[in-house]
């Protein structure tokens, strides 16, 4: 009950806080490896401009529209060093990178721009020699792109190449060298923004969001979901201030009830046994005592213990006068009526002083034997 009181107080408390948010702080595409999350989002409303807005297609696929360059296709976004990774759908990004122009507007750029030249030439004579861009290469025509113009000016001379022309391309990387041809290009598109800067919120393991759409302000939440730090905050300190009553009164009432259990095992086992001065335990002898004779005693039945150590009767593992373990080959007695057992040196001693069971305190009737 306290338990459960504690689970809808809670509830109502989270719902409250949290209930009010009007943009998710985390949502999913298809089978995607990463999040989208702000900056980007799959509502409009939600993204911190037009440009973060990312369209989820019927195959589960995440794509973004840059302004000026068209729909790219996004492989990853990490939020942590604030780069997003894409690529082309058709498979050719070299040609897109010949049309690739972001207005100065876009908070999204490329990490590096650099400058290369465009050749075409013969097939035959360069495709079992250089890199070649495949896309934009057939039968008879290749494509090489390379960003060294001494490189691009041998490439005329030598094999006829035409130099269709040389511009500034998007790249995520920098060629050791110059005199190379890129294969390269047809790797994904990096691109970094610096507005906003969430680094510190996913540094701290934190998520960034819109604290007010209207107004954009931004800060930085401490749990996925909807909501403010401030009032996760005060969720935890009233849910804490409930649950920690709750569980000390718990733990009070459990360690009560087994302080009682205890108490009442150590006075069974003080009523039963006595330490006397030749080590063996016996029962204190009662105020009224009215024993057995030997004869009597003798008739009780006797067993010896096997290898299984099972006794007959209602019996435990343990002698309830000495409170030691049966062992086989030992010889045990058993009152009659209540069958009872016990090591048979304990019960015979017992018995002389005491008619009664010293576990139910039954009065058993004598069993006589003929003897001849």
């Amino acid at each position: 009950m306290d338990n459960l009181l504690v689970f809808f107080v809670s509830f109502l408390l989270f719902s409250s806080v949290y209930g009010n948010h009007d943009c998710p702080l985390d949502s999913i595409c298809g089978n995607n490896r990463f999040d989208i999350r702000f900056p980007f989002g799959l509502e409009e409303p939600c993204t911190y401009n037009p440009g973060f807005n990312v369209k989820c297609n019927n195959q589960g696929r995440a794509i973004l529209s840059l302004p000026g360059a068209g729909d790219f296709y996004v492989r990853d976004i990490n939020y942590l060093t604030q780069e997003l990774q894409l690529y082309d759908q058709f498979d050719c990004l070299p040609k897109r990178l010949t049309n690739f122009q972001l207005p100065s507007s876009s908070v999204l750029k490329p990490v590096y721009y650099r400058n290369y030249t465009f050749l075409t030439c013969s097939t035959d004579l360069v495709m079992s020699r250089f890199s070649v861009i495949d896309c934009m290469s057939n039968s008879t025509i290749s494509t090489l792109a390379t960003s060294s113009t001494n490189l691009a000016n041998q490439m005329k001379t030598l094999y006829n190449c035409i130099v269709d022309n040389t511009m500034s391309i998007p790249v995520s990387w920098t060629p050791l060298y110059e005199a190379v041809f890129s294969s390269d290009l047809n790797n994904d598109l990096v691109l970094t923004w610096d507005e906003p800067n969430c680094q510190e919120c996913e540094v701290e393991g934190e998520l960034c969001g819109f604290k007010n759409v209207t107004t954009g302000e931004i800060q930085c939440f401490d749990v996925p979901g909807t909501g403010n730090t401030k009032g996760l905050q005060i969720f935890r300190i009233v849910a804490l201030a409930l649950v920690i009553p709750a569980i000390t009164c718990s733990l009070g009432v459990t360690c009560y009830i087994c302080y009682e259990q205890i108490r009442d095992s150590r006075r069974s086992a003080a009523a039963l046994q006595n330490t006397t001065a030749g080590g063996a335990a016996v029962v204190p002898q009662p105020e009224t005592s009215i024993g057995l004779d030997d004869l009597t005693i003798e008739s009780y039945t006797k067993v010896v213990v096997g290898e299984s150590r099972r006794i007959p009767g209602p019996n435990h593992g343990i002698c309830p006068i000495c409170l030691a373990e049966y062992h086989p080959k030992e010889t045990v007695r058993c009152i009659p009526e209540c069958e009872h057992c016990f090591h048979a040196e304990c019960i015979d001693e017992w018995l002389k002083i005491n008619g009664t069971c010293p576990v139910c305190r039954n009065n058993p009737s004598p069993v006589h034997v003929n003897f001849s």
